[in-house]
């Protein structure tokens, strides 16, 4: 099968998933660094990727997860392309001067109106994107009535409201009311594990148009609602917790900024299915195969195993999910019959979840990825599934080839 035809298929299983739920759509983009096998791949649909000396692809998907919950769904769309090796830098390609189309960054709007289909039937679409994708071609060209946009603030724009600029305002603004973050420790920015403060600030705030946009082509005025929330007196030699957040959602109060923020921390979401993807995940960048296009591939179908190992890590707990989120029939009733032998002698290694219920399912992938049962030890992890779901898939398949004997 082709990349195409890969990606259509993941859509059509999206879209499955989403009717009539309000859902998050969360895209960001991933290098696929392929230069430890540089002498063997062949040069098709490979190219640059980061400091222009590496042998690779992007990768572009979007996520979706149930806006209520939080629960991945699905993927809408994965977009797939690499920088040819005579590429010119920026100044001598006139990068600024280009039309939103002929840009890399195209690919927000690209992952939206390639979304389209596979979340018809949602009730509401909020689309995320890191700072990145702040670009007022993406605010004007996006929204709708059904659509919205979530985005966290990069550029500190002009007002048409007001002569200060975006940044300025919104610190200017009175707080609305804090609340309290359990922050875990990140020794890559030096940040200790702590309970952040957090003061909120809202306002609506109307964007103008750049001078490099031509009026005849995009609106003068972009309307927004903007969110700030900074941590107030973090620790000596912490850098503080800041986020500007941008918004088509109306966001009048505390408890709707507080919405808007929560919906932004799950874009973390994405970052773990890129995890699961490399290392110490799937370790796609590691694959001995010698094809672009099969390397590819190879990374499109990876993705959907990543995301059923986030639906199994988001619902260990959830028996109000079925079972077929992510085994089909013949899987449940292969894994029906192996799960009285991954329960434990005592009490407190009997799975407590109700058969065929997600939390079901993840209980037994994660004793066969090696958790011990016991609820007393940290819940299982993006690691332990994945081991889990590598070993069951393995036995599945035993299983299917003994069934088809006996029935043949």
């Amino acid at each position: 099968m082709s990349v195409t035809e890969l990606v259509k298929s993941l859509s059509e299983q999206c879209e499955q998933q989403v009717d009539g739920q309000a859902v998050l759509a969360i895209s960001d983009s991933s290098e696929i660094n392929l230069q430890a096998n540089a002498g063997r791949l062949k040069s098709e649909d490979i190219g640059w990727v980061g400091n222009h000396e590496e042998l690779g692809f992007y990768i572009h998907p979007t996520l979706v997860l149930n806006a209520n919950t939080g629960f991945p769904l699905g993927l809408s769309a994965v977009q797939v392309w690499h920088r040819p090796t005579e590429r010119l830098d920026k100044r001598s390609r006139k990068y600024k001067q280009l039309a939103i189309e002929d840009k890399e960054s195209y690919k927000w709007i690209k992952a939206a109106s390639a979304s389209e289909t596979a979340l018809s039937t949602a009730s509401q679409v909020t689309y995320i994107g890191d700072s990145e994708s702040d670009i007022y071609e993406v605010w004007s060209a996006i929204a709708s009535k059904k659509t919205h946009l979530l985005i966290r603030a990069c550029q500190d724009r002009c007002l048409a409201n007001s002569e200060l600029m975006l940044f300025d305002y919104l610190s200017q603004q009175p707080c609305e009311g804090t609340y309290s973050l359990e922050l875990e420790a990140d020794p890559r920015q030096g940040r200790t594990a702590r309970e952040a403060w957090i003061s909120v600030r809202c306002a609506s705030v109307q964007l103008q148009r750049p001078a490099r946009l031509r009026g005849d082509e995009y609106p003068d005025l972009v309307a927004l609602y903007a969110v700030e929330a900074q941590e107030v007196q973090p620790p000596a030699g912490q850098a503080a917790i800041h986020w500007r957040l941008l918004t088509t959602h109306p966001v009048v109060c505390l408890e709707q900024a507080l919405q808007v923020i929560e919906w932004y921390r799950w874009r973390w979401s994405i970052e773990q299915l890129f995890a699961v993807l490399k290392q110490p995940g799937l370790q796609i960048e590691a694959t001995q195969l010698e094809s672009g296009k099969a390397v590819q591939c190879l990374c499109v179908m990876a993705l959907s195993v990543a995301l059923r190992v986030l639906q199994l890590v988001k619902g260990r707990q959830d028996q109000t999910q079925p079972a077929h989120r992510v085994l089909s029939e013949r899987q449940q009733q292969c894994l029906t019959q192996m799960s009285p032998k991954l329960s434990g002698r005592t009490a407190k290694q009997q799975n407590p979840h109700p058969p065929l219920t997600l939390a079901w399912v993840a209980w037994c992938i994660a004793r066969l990825g090696g958790w011990s049962g016991y609820q007393s030890q940290s819940p299982p992890g993006i690691a332990t599934m994945l081991r889990g779901l590598q070993q069951f898939e393995a036995i599945f398949q035993g299983w299917r080839l003994a069934q088809d004997v006996c029935t043949g």
